[in-house]
């Protein structure tokens, strides 16, 4: 791995780690009785938290990952992965013996995709303030809700050790009204379109976290702190696989925040990384598109 930078611009991504498997050119999503031949298959590390640090890393950010390696047949895979990605794995721990692997079927159709998901055991290895701190990080960037309701300790440790938070939100059949005081304890907010929708008809509005981005896909995305809005247009792209962009925008997104960067200097930087992952297979098949940022001194935002 490089030297590390200061600590200030080094970004922790935590998170449950997935081995996907993307089927492309799906003519539609199938249904009980019938079946859908795809036209590709490919293997990818996944999950928010691994994609968002990939695309850090690929944008010039010093980045590390804390999640369990999925088990066998895909740890070796996903492990390489990481690997080529430049991201810190010190924190990765392997999977318990015999537990069944963390799969995620993703089914690209039409400019939009389907998951269908199987994860296991804990979300994270064992963290707290210290480790937290001995990461060497400033942010920490959770990937997913279900994994901040699983260890809500998670924000605790991390104002412990100093460090400002970001939270993607992440689809969940379960979520109810009970992760809005979660929401409000985050720096920055990073649902997509559908997802705050959701969480509007439970009365959580885009006003409980001290900053909200909406990501909005090809319609660009909206950003929200206190009275201040921005917003940035899409842009328009031909989509192979949107599988994971909105993880690679919170890169492009928290790049810019963590140097102080206008809101929306940050949308755009944002929609540029989700743009690059859709025109391409799997969460960070994109990454090629992008350009590491000469950097000055970086201050990380409050």
């Amino acid at each position: 791995m490089p030297a590390r930078p200061d600590r200030r611009g080094r970004v922790l991504c935590v998170g449950r780690l997935y081995c996907d498997l993307v089927f492309t050119g799906v003519p539609r999503l199938p249904t009980l009785g019938t079946e859908v031949f795809a036209d590709g298959l490919n293997l990818h590390a996944g999950g928010g938290a691994f994609i968002t640090a990939a695309t850090l890393a690929a944008l010039g950010r010093d980045a590390a990952l804390a999640a369990l390696i999925p088990a066998e047949p895909f740890g070796n895979a996903v492990l390489a992965e990481i690997e080529r990605a430049n991201v810190d794995r010190m924190l990765c721990k392997p999977a318990d013996a015999g537990a069944p692997p963390q799969v995620t079927v993703a089914m690209a159709s039409g400019g939009d995709r389907a998951f269908l998901t199987h994860n296991s055991g804990a979300a994270l290895p064992a963290l707290d303030a210290g480790s937290l701190r001995a990461s060497g990080a400033g942010h920490l960037h959770i990937g997913e809700m279900r994994t901040l309701k699983e260890v809500p300790s998670l924000i605790e440790d991390a104002r412990s050790a100093g460090m400002t938070v970001s939270l993607d939100c992440g689809w969940d059949d379960n979520v109810d009204r009970s992760v809005s005081d979660l929401i409000a304890a985050v720096d920055v907010f990073l649902p997509n379109q559908e997802e705050a929708r959701r969480l509007d008809r439970l009365g959580i509005g885009t006003d409980v976290a001290p900053l909200t981005v909406v990501k909005r896909g090809a319609d660009g995305a909206l950003a929200i702190r206190g009275t201040q809005r921005a917003e940035v247009s899409g842009i328009r792209v031909n989509v192979v696989d949107s599988t994971g962009a909105g993880d690679a925008f919170n890169a492009g997104f928290l790049d810019r925040w963590l140097d102080g960067a206008p809101l929306d200097v940050c949308l755009a930087e944002g929609n540029a990384c989700g743009a690059a992952a859709v025109q391409a297979t799997g969460g960070t098949g994109g990454l090629s598109a992008l350009r590491p940022r000469k950097r000055s001194d970086v201050s990380v935002q409050s």
